[in-house]
């Protein structure tokens, strides 16, 4: 690329205050053919390589850049931010973090008040790499800054840098796009991003796979986290808890926890420890399905696994045995979560309700709430509908009410 330049004394002549430097954080005064401030520039070259600039200022506040490409009439001007900004615009470049460097704000001063009119986001940003020499930290920190304020721009500028020789590419950097992708659901452009990541010469590494089977999962293609999941093995590599877990979570989503309980028995002979967030999903994917003696394996393992039960988990395993129509295994382990000290929420309360109203058991289920009200526990708003729902089946609305009424009676009198 050529260079364009003012003669030494005679820019010192006109312009003594400003100097000859390549420090990014000071510009020479460059004048184009025309410009007010100097009516005789001194070109070196102009002709042969079509090339002209214009830098205006010294400082980082003043950089008016221009390109004009070879065989393309599209340019690029950089016109560092001034004062012609909106309030939102100045607000978000005050927001910048303090201790970025000088190269990165000037580019995220640019994005925030970008223009169509200017060019475009790749223009913009060959541009900062040829004026700012930026490295692979400057890009970092833009790109930090750019995905923790959820700039709609991240996605343009973490593609393009994988194209820069600054930025010193590895596969961690792809990795970041498709966990972009991942958190977006956007499964057709993951898929896309790796065929091109492919092509680059990247190969594919267990935690790029485990995203994906994450997202095929959620997009419910069961069979194709599978077949990545397939791929992770394939590596030769031991399987870790993340990609295990993934998989779970896509035999979950597919209604088939039973394949997701074997791969949790794969993980405990391996002595692998699942996250207790995997624990809770297969024991509610066996609880929403009545499957008791599931529920009651997961409820199991969780406590071999030093998990303690919490009232969520207990709820879960009494609801699989209400669902199973399995009332006195449901007051059993109702009761062994009180023992543990744990108190009962009104939906597990619920649940054993729903366990004897399966069982035709009204006066079992009223000796329960009866046995609750001495303990001080009181029925809630989940557990009310339950009954209420089953006196209007039984045709008794109205004596219940009664009886309602007469105690509440008594209650107020006893206060």
């Amino acid at each position: 690329m050529m260079t364009t330049h003012c003669n030494n004394l005679l820019c010192n002549f006109y312009y003594p205050n400003y100097s000859i430097t390549n420090d990014v954080t000071k510009f020479c005064l460059v004048l184009t053919r025309g410009n007010s401030l100097c009516q005789n520039p001194v070109y070196s070259g102009f002709r042969k390589h079509h090339f002209d600039s214009v830098l205006v200022g010294v400082g980082m506040e003043q950089i008016v850049k221009e390109e004009v490409k070879e065989g393309n009439e599209r340019r690029y001007r950089w016109i560092e931010v001034g004062k012609n900004v909106t309030k939102e615009q100045q607000q978000a470049i005050s927001k910048l973090p303090f201790r970025m460097a000088d190269r990165s704000k000037a580019l995220m001063r640019q994005i925030i008040c970008f223009s169509a009119e200017k060019g475009t986001i790749s223009d913009l940003l060959r541009s900062w790499v040829k004026l700012m020499k930026p490295t692979r930290a400057d890009w970092l920190s833009v790109l930090k800054e750019l995905r923790t304020t959820e700039h709609p721009f991240y996605l343009e500028v973490a593609k393009h840098t994988l194209l820069e020789e600054s930025f010193e590419v590895n596969i961690r950097d792809y990795t970041k796009i498709i966990h972009y992708y991942g958190e977006h659901n956007l499964l057709e452009d993951a898929e896309k991003f790796l065929t091109l990541m492919k092509q680059r010469g990247f190969i594919y590494d267990q935690v790029i796979l485990t995203t994906m089977v994450h997202m095929s999962s959620k997009a419910g293609n069961h069979d194709r986290a599978k077949e990545y999941f397939e791929e992770i093995k394939l590596l030769g590599e031991p399987l870790d808890k993340r990609s295990y877990g993934s998989m779970i979570m896509a035999y979950i989503r597919a209604g088939m926890p039973e394949e997701g309980e074997n791969l949790l028995q794969q993980m405990e002979a391996q002595e692998i420890l699942a996250g207790s967030e995997i624990y809770k999903a297969l024991l509610r994917a066996y609880s929403m399905i009545g499957n008791a003696e599931g529920a009651q394996r997961v409820f199991d393992a969780i406590q071999l696994a030093g998990i303690t039960p919490d009232d969520k988990i207990c709820s879960l395993l009494v609801n699989a045995y209400a669902m199973a129509g399995q009332s006195q295994k449901a007051l059993i382990a109702f009761e062994n979560m009180r023992r543990a000290g744990i108190k009962p929420s009104d939906k597990c309360i619920a649940s054993v309700l729903v366990a004897y109203e399966k069982e035709s058991k009204i006066n079992t289920a009223l000796e329960f709430l009866i046995d609750l009200e001495r303990d001080g526990i009181m029925v809630g708003e989940e557990a009310s509908a339950v009954l209420a729902k089953w006196f209007r089946k039984l045709g008794v609305v109205e004596e219940v009410e009664l009886v309602l009424r007469d105690f509440a009676i008594i209650e107020v009198a006893a206060l």
